[in-house]
């Protein structure tokens, strides 16, 4: 947990905010405590997302569905306002880490933990789908692993079964990460998922069989480095289960079959790992002693922290303001421009429909249109050296609907009729153009002897979308400080869906009356997955707001409109 930066809120609602748990592309979760001493953990959307009323109305339906979710060995909903300004949820919060962070830490599970783990969770989607929901996204950064049992979090893109919003209508979205894009996670989304068929409880039962086998050897049954591979591999191939033996591997195997119809129910699978319950596994102890000193001392920070929030004056509760300068008004700062202060509502002003800009059509990510691939782009990282390749694609990819594929170019991956049903042209919505004709182009040379005017100082941040928009790629935060031609400007850093980063350094090329241009190449000690190529950025004022573009074939062409923040 990191602690609240100076312009982060310390309290939403009810809740006062301790420590920031993490952040992604949809928003910022926050640890949080009520009047009553509950902790909770309180995620918050990024505020440019409350300007968008189909947005507001997505997360009222969904925040709806996850408080239906009471079951066991799933963290309930406890409070949420889907009308406030920026919206907000809060669920009971557990000490422990994500299945993901366990393994990477500690290596797989041993068979007793891997068999509670299963059991626990089978029980919990069984729970989940008697009420007509499918999580859809079951993965092992969405399991907790905590002194109690497994926890399965996050019914952000949960969605009812036979709802008009389903995947094969065209309609609707099935994720609070970016509009109109269906989002699961290659490794773990199921064959129907992939291709855009009719989603049912049997999809999460797939994603729970790629979840155990990862738990159990480490390594998830589908691997590959490039979402276009796994994709491809969940479809036509069989999973790699060489690690497993005996009836664990039988089970996975089961929940693994390409055809949804030959897959175990949830609640087979939780009796076939534990005939008498998950609660009897969990109840004689079922982490390994590493696991359980990690979540011990997580306890004991937990309620060191309780204590020193004891002593600490009560806050002035209330809805978080926005961190869009053009959304505060200048009369609360004396007629001067606010800064972008993302922090408690006591000393925020209320926006009126003068100050409140609308949605921005032209830099909202369109949606899909039917038939069309829709890849949500994360630049995961690993350390890696000069003369690496770039930035490949580690991310949630999904298919829109099944039917024509598209072929597109993102980083070194080419995809053309990669699964069934390809070859429509990716640039049909456009006219028909090749994606190069959008890219941005150098103005001339005119005033590159200027300095950097104090418009573009400083520190802005905002949602990134790449492929003519149809890719979201995370958060870009940008700073940018005065410079010489040739001198160092400033750096970006892309933080993707997921929370890995990489960073860009830039480099002033020129200055002219419109435009910033500058040229950016990887920072050192990127990972190597990250695009360490050098590319040319233009900064353009845009109102209040800087537009981000970069002309990176390998990255998609980037763009970005971002606010000032500091």
């Amino acid at each position: 947990m990191r602690p609240l930066d100076v312009d982060e809120p310390t309290a939403v609602g009810p809740y006062r905010l301790l420590g920031r748990l993490g952040s992604g592309g949809m928003g910022r979760v926050y640890l949080g405590r009520s009047a009553g001493g509950r902790t909770v953990a309180v995620k918050i959307v990024h505020p440019h997302f409350a300007l968008d009323e189909e947005f507001r109305a997505r997360f009222r339906r969904e925040v709806d569905a996850a408080r239906r979710v009471g079951a066991a060995w799933t963290a309930p909903v406890l409070d949420a306002d889907p009308e406030a300004r920026v919206p907000w949820v809060a669920t009971a919060y557990a000490a422990g880490p994500s299945l993901t962070a366990a393994v990477a830490d500690g290596g797989p599970l041993p068979v007793h933990s891997v068999r509670a783990l299963g059991a626990g969770l089978g029980e919990a989607l069984a729970a989940v789908h008697e009420l007509g929901l499918v999580h859809r996204d079951v993965k092992p950064s969405n399991v907790l692993l905590t002194l109690d049992g497994p926890l399965l979090i996050d019914f952000g893109i949960a969605r009812a079964v036979g709802g008009t919003s389903r995947t094969e209508s065209g309609e609707g979205t099935a994720s609070l990460t970016s509009t109109g894009v269906s989002v699961g996670s290659p490794g773990y989304m199921s064959p129907e998922q992939i291709l855009g068929k009719g989603v049912t409880g049997a999809a999460d039962v797939f994603s729970l069989g790629a979840v155990l086998a990862f738990a159990a050897t480490g390594t998830p049954p589908f691997p590959g480095d490039s979402s276009a591979a796994l994709l491809y591999k969940v479809v036509h191939e069989e999973p790699r289960l060489d690690a497993l033996d005996g009836d664990l591997r039988d089970l996975v195997a089961a929940c693994l079959a390409k055809d949804p119809a030959a897959r175990p129910a949830p609640g087979e699978v939780a009796r076939r790992l534990a005939p008498e319950g998950a609660a009897r596994l969990v109840s004689g102890g079922w982490l390994p002693g590493a696991l359980v000193e990690r979540v011990s001392r997580s306890a004991v920070q937990l309620l060191n922290l309780e204590a020193a929030d004891a002593s600490a004056p009560g806050p002035v509760s209330g809805p978080v303001g926005f961190s869009s300068p053009s959304v505060g008004a200048p009369e609360a700062n004396g007629g001067a421009a606010d800064p972008g202060v993302f922090g408690p509502a006591p000393v925020m002003p209320t926006p009126t429909a003068a100050n409140v800009p609308g949605p921005r059509d032209g830099d909202r990510p369109p949606s899909p249109a039917p038939g069309k691939l829709s890849v949500s782009v994360a630049a995961t990282s690993t350390r890696g050296g000069e003369g690496r390749r770039g930035r490949r694609i580690s991310c949630t990819v999904a298919l829109a609907v099944a039917g024509a594929m598209a072929a597109v170019t993102v980083g070194s991956v080419f995809v053309l009729d990669l699964l069934p049903g390809g070859g429509s042209d990716d640039n049909a919505d456009d006219g028909g153009r090749n994606p190069s004709a959008t890219a941005p182009s150098e103005p001339g040379s005119d005033g590159g002897g200027r300095p950097v005017p104090g418009r573009y100082l400083g520190t802005w941040e905002g949602q990134a979308v790449a492929v003519e928009g149809n890719l979201p790629l995370g958060t870009f935060r940008l700073t940018v400080r005065e410079a010489a031609v040739g001198a160092r400007l400033g750096t970006l850093r892309h933080t993707d869906l997921f929370g890995g980063t990489c960073d860009d350094v830039l480099t002033l090329k020129k200055v002219t009356g419109k435009q910033v241009v500058a040229s950016a190449v990887g920072a050192e000690g990127n990972r190597d997955v990250c695009n360490q190529a050098r590319h040319t950025v233009l900064l353009t004022p845009v109102g209040d707001d800087l537009r981000y573009e970069s002309d990176s074939e390998d990255s998609g062409r980037p763009k970005a409109r971002l606010s000032k923040v500091g």
